[in-house]
């Protein structure tokens, strides 16, 4: 009997599954995730029961957590007293660390640049704080000649991103970093998508700017390893660079056997944190800088195609992002999705945005390419 219910079950979910688009198809070409590594779909399955949220029950999963924090620290630069908090993914990350600033300074304005994530207007919402927007320069990073302008007595923290969600940009971080030094500000770099090529892309010979802890005017930075770490969703990590600051959003957990807890979640499963750290451990640097390179192959090998088609990127790419700009960018959305493509595209700067992710093959962007132009042909686009 519960075999025949157990049936029924799967076969429905399994129906209802294949309504979703699937980046083992390559099909989803719009994401900053990806189809995660083999070894983590192993490991996840191992440590799915395991509860990060109660650690002296699960003492083993927890030094896989610390294994992995020191792993991104290490990524990062951070200094031997910093701290990492695992959390859910950029926006969480990016939730802790304003809470953060704001506990510190008991002030209340952001300053970010407009092409910040759309969690910062959560942020605004949540804790009752003012975003000022910075405009963006012609290359779409931070404006930073209009940012000293903008602090003020109620300044809380300076946001600047490294890794753009819209078109992978990056902004000045340096010049950011000796602002708020000299201003005293909190300084947070959302890293959530760049977090793990910036590195590679300078192992690899690349002129991208600092961004990390390297600088001395960065508190925390907030990166996820279910986007370019290669892992599984749902996972990121926010990097604090002195534990004592951690403190200031630790609160009592009696109800269980830490004493106390610092970030949003209680109750968390060790399965996407385990399957992060195996990643690591698997890909190595070594590893992670061939995935970088051959996704920036993969990138070029997109602009040029896109250029043989009359179609140019907005800007020249930074990392594995590409921007083509368009009159109509719905529309060819719209019906990319009938030719069963799914591209973002991102209102703001009229355009739709391309992902180069580790499951988009060079195979892929010729059969892509094939029904872009076509799209582009029958919306009047070219």
């Amino acid at each position: 009997m519960n075999e025949g219910k157990q049936d029924i079950i799967l076969k429905e979910l399994d129906r209802i599954r294949k309504k979703d688009f699937t980046y083992e198809s390559g099909h989803i070409l719009g994401s900053m995730c990806t189809q995660l590594h083999p070894i983590a779909k192993q490991v996840y399955m191992k440590f799915l029961e395991t509860n990060l949220g109660d650690p002296e029950l699960f003492p083993g999963t927890k030094e896989i957590e610390q294994k992995l924090i020191i792993f991104i620290s290490k990524l990062l630069n951070a200094p031997t007293n910093s701290t990492g908090i695992i959390v859910g993914g950029g926006t969480e990350g990016n939730i802790t660390s304003m809470w953060l600033a704001k506990k510190l300074s008991k002030k209340k304005e952001i300053i970010l640049p407009e092409s910040a994530h759309f969690s910062f207007q959560k942020i605004a919402s949540l804790m009752d704080m003012k975003l000022i927007p910075i405009p963006l320069d012609k290359n779409y990073c931070m404006d930073i000649d209009c940012v000293e302008e903008k602090i003020s007595k109620d300044t809380a923290a300076v946001v600047g991103i490294a890794g753009s969600t819209e078109l992978g940009t990056i902004d000045p971080i340096p010049q950011l970093s000796n602002i708020c030094q000299d201003n005293e500000i909190f300084l947070h770099v959302d890293a959530a998508f760049g977090g793990f090529v910036i590195p590679f892309l300078k192992r690899l010979g690349y002129g991208v700017p600092d961004f990390d802890f390297k600088l001395k005017g960065v508190n925390t930075i907030s990166i996820d390893s279910h986007k370019m770490g290669y892992s599984a969703i749902p996972l990121g990590t926010l990097i604090i660079r002195d534990k004592k600051l951690a403190e200031k959003i630790s609160v009592e957990s009696s109800c269980v056997s830490s004493k106390t807890q610092t970030g949003l979640m209680g109750t968390r499963s060790g399965g996407p944190v385990a399957a992060a750290y195996a990643v690591t451990q698997y890909m190595g640097m070594d590893g992670y800088e061939k995935l970088i390179n051959d996704c920036m192959n993969r990138t070029r090998y997109t602009e040029e195609k896109l250029q043989k088609i009359g179609l140019q990127p907005i800007i020249k790419p930074i990392m594995n992002v590409v921007g083509i700009k368009l009159k109509k960018p719905d529309v060819v959305v719209q019906e990319l999705t009938k030719y069963g493509w799914k591209v973002n595209k991102i209102d703001r700067i009229g355009c739709i945005r391309l992902v180069l992710m580790p499951h988009i093959t060079q195979q892929i962007i010729d059969d892509f390419i094939i029904d872009l132009e076509k799209v582009c042909k029958q919306t009047g686009q070219l």
